[in-house]
């Protein structure tokens, strides 16, 4: 069971150096890339299983003992992460097949690397390692941003290199930090030190700086606008799923771990999260094309899940980890959308003609639903995502909250109506062969990611009860650090 922790991470990294060996077969790249992330949706499905009766699975590399082990670790949260990321990135590499991405030299090998350092962060138990595997995703998606990219994508790779870099030496300099105040990086080892140590809180806060800045919180929110537009649409898929989540992810595990989820910093966390909130839909409402609308409410979802660790009960992290966990299967399925909308018309600005739920019906009922789930309207899940975190508010008396969420949430509709106005109603463009270039494997993956979502919003039981235990495990992590510590 242990030797699965390690599928995520070691399968995709073996594939892709052997593929990488194996230049310009795209088809083999294609059998093998699918065939790999596969096996590691099942690895991620039995780690699921078993974390949902509150069992954690862990794994100490090479049998080193102690804080000097390179150990992983999947409880349910890391689980859930892992499987649900794994089904982002099979989509993405069926997309890719029908955008044509995957021909491009060496995309699919780095997909793969950049899996494998996402299902790595997911599951390591230190903070040395969780730098370590942000830098293997990070490589890749330096080369994904100007190997996909489109116009503009010389300036828009700098700024993310040089936001990304400045990002990692901030992360590298607090992990320094916390090594030098405590003498080891371990999660199990590092657990509530924060709380009492008031210099291992300063040095924990640089990683947690870090962190904002890779999750593209407000306000270091700027380069994900200025950057995520000019990559292919299956790209910025990929990334939604993976690169901005991994960070936020480290930032939930950390405050309830090594802070203990200390109420002294809950008023910032709670800030951070109402401004990204606004700053994002905000952002979004000006904006003239389908990947920039959806890039900016990126910024703003993230703080709802934010709002969640802030409020930091019981019912709030089980929100906040349902809330996640659906998001991001929401989020692909729009920016994957993005990717038939601009196979189809050459573009994704939403002035030009529209038409497309007359001509692909498909893909207008994917839309309509991912769009619909992440404003928030039932039956999908992000309606009972949101309700469960505005329930949770109200039982904290966090009235403020409640009212950010609900105008954001009115705002987010607005922009899903003015996609769905421009893009899939009205007249079509007189040339025909636009539909036909919107073919099944890029309708399949966003109709199946938006069936996932209606599917944890009218059947959301078993997925309420893994963001039940997660939030149990984030609450009192002694068993999570009991088990990584092996003390």
């Amino acid at each position: 069971m242990t030797g699965l922790l390690l599928l995520p991470v070691v399968g995709p990294l073996l594939v892709a150096g052997v593929l990488l060996a194996l230049p310009n077969r795209t088809g083999l790249h294609r059998v093998a890339a699918i065939a790999t992330m596969t096996g590691v949706l099942a690895a991620g499905l039995v780690l699921l299983v078993r974390a949902s009766g509150g069992a954690l699975t862990v794994l100490r590399v090479g049998g080193w003992p102690g804080p000097i082990a390179i150990s992983l670790a999947a409880d349910a949260l890391s689980a859930l992460l892992v499987t649900v990321t794994a089904l982002v990135v099979l989509g993405c590499l069926v997309s890719a097949v029908g955008s044509g991405d995957d021909r491009r030299p060496y995309f699919l090998p780095l997909v793969l690397v950049l899996a494998a350092g996402a299902g790595g962060a997911f599951l390591t138990t230190d903070l040395f390692n969780l730098f370590v595997l942000i830098e293997v995703m990070l490589v890749p998606s330096y080369v994904l941003l100007s190997l996909a990219g489109g116009a503009g994508r010389g300036g828009a790779g700098r700024v993310y290199v040089a936001t990304n870099l400045l990002g990692s030496t901030l992360l590298l300099t607090g992990v320094a930090l916390v090594y030098g105040t405590t003498g080891v990086v371990g999660l199990g080892d590092l657990a509530g030190v924060a709380g009492d140590q008031p210099t291992v809180a300063v040095a924990c806060g640089v990683v947690l700086l870090a962190l904002g800045v890779k999750s593209a919180l407000v306000p270091w929110h700027d380069w994900l606008p200025r950057t995520y537009p000019v990559a292919s649409p299956v790209v910025v898929a990929l990334f939604s799923g993976l690169l901005t989540k991994v960070g936020l992810y480290a930032v939930i595990r950390i405050y309830a771990v090594v802070y203990g989820g200390d109420p002294g910093y809950r008023w910032l966390l709670g800030a951070v999260a109402l401004v990204s909130m606004v700053v994002g839909v905000l952002g979004a409402v000006g904006e003239n094309a389908m990947r920039r609308i959806l890039t900016f409410h990126m910024v703003s979802q993230l703080g709802y899940v934010l709002l969640g660790l802030a409020l930091f009960t019981a019912a709030a992290l089980a929100a906040a980890v349902y809330y996640l966990a659906q998001y991001i299967l929401v989020k692909a399925a729009l920016f994957l959308c993005a990717a038939a909308v601009r196979a189809g018309r050459g573009t994704d600005r939403l002035d030009g003609s529209g038409g497309l739920a007359g001509q692909r019906p498909a893909l207008a009922l994917a839309f309509a639903g991912a769009g619909l789930s992440l404003a928030g309207l039932p039956p999908f899940s992000g309606f009972l995502a949101k309700f469960l975190l505005l329930r949770a508010a109200v039982e904290t008396g966090a009235w403020l909250a409640v009212t950010v969420a609900v105008l954001v949430s009115l705002v987010t509709l607005l922009s899903m109506v003015k996609i769905w106005s421009a893009l899939f109603t009205g007249e079509p463009p007189a040339s025909s062969s636009v539909a036909q270039r919107i073919g099944p494997t890029l309708v399949g993956p966003p109709l199946a990611l938006a069936g996932l979502s209606l599917a944890a919003g009218l059947a959301a039981a078993p997925l309420l009860v893994l963001a039940d235990t997660a939030a149990a495990g984030l609450r009192d992590p002694t068993a999570y650090v009991r088990a990584v510590t092996g003390r």
